[in-house]
């Protein structure tokens, strides 16, 4: 079922990027398994009541991948998939970046780097003071670890020992003008987070048991899973590409991006 589901979502997202020539179908592909784990493995969620007090939240910072996040909140019964072909389009329902209006199960509006996490900080306070006991789960991009503004978050977090919040780093190593760690290096991304006061535990990004025994990881202040994947993964020709970053699929890759996917069925 897992696979299935999986595969589903990459398809989806496919389907979205061509119709819509849309950018960041391989940037949708790297977290696809990390979405999955968990909406489907972890977070207390119910797409009947998407704004039940005591939920789980999750922020996808790196909001240019928007596609697979929608995919997600579709696969799981947030709204009707049918609302998926309104995407980026004119007269549509669903922005190219993410916005908490568009539809049911988005905790924040995202697009601009460097802010999920802050905001993500902020709602882990919330929810000490409030006595819930609902967690944040925060997806940011390797690239987006350049900013500033995601330091200060670290910072904090660390300071006030938050224990019910999770960075998920998506660290696929490219970003929109090349490899993350020609522009900036970042090498040492676990021993950053370290060096800031989280628990850091490193996975394969695509393995779904590692994913989920790193979400379920005791940890005594706040978590940063570093997750290493591959942009573009699950389509021979998008993966680990720089283009596919700007590309969208035309009729024939969409076509056999699909026949791979089945495949692994």
């Amino acid at each position: 079922m897992s696979n299935e589901t999986i595969v589903n979502i990459k398809k989806s997202i496919l389907h979205m990027t061509h119709y819509s020539k849309s950018s960041h179908v391989g940037t949708a592909l790297s977290i696809v398994d990390i979405l999955y784990t968990l909406y489907f493995k972890i977070m207390n969620v119910d797409p009947s009541t998407p704004k039940m007090q005591n939920r789980d939240k999750f922020i996808l910072s790196k909001g240019h991948g928007s596609v697979a996040l929608y995919a997600t909140l579709a696969e799981k019964g947030f709204f009707n998939k049918e609302i998926l072909d309104k995407y980026y389009v004119d007269h549509g329902i669903l922005p190219g970046h993410l916005d908490m209006e568009a539809a049911p199960g988005i905790e924040l509006s995202t697009g601009s780097l460097g802010h999920g996490l802050s905001v993500g900080v902020g709602m882990a306070i919330a929810n000490k003071v409030d006595k819930n006991d609902g967690k944040v789960y925060v997806v940011l991009g390797d690239g987006e670890c350049n900013e500033g503004s995601v330091w200060e978050a670290v910072m904090l977090a660390a300071t006030l020992k938050l224990n019910n919040v999770t960075a998920i780093i998506d660290y696929n190593k490219l970003q929109g003008f090349g490899r993350t760690n020609e522009i900036i290096n970042q090498e040492n991304m676990a021993e950053r987070w370290k060096a800031f006061g989280w628990n850091v535990v490193e996975v394969d990004g695509h393995n779904l048991q590692q994913l989920e025994d790193a979400f379920y990881s005791e940890n005594e202040g706040p978590k940063a899973i570093i997750a290493h994947t591959i942009k573009g993964s699950g389509v021979s020709f998008m993966a680990d590409r720089l283009d596919w970053h700007y590309r969208s699929p035309n009729e024939e890759q969409l076509l056999a991006a699909i026949k791979e996917l089945d495949g692994t069925l």
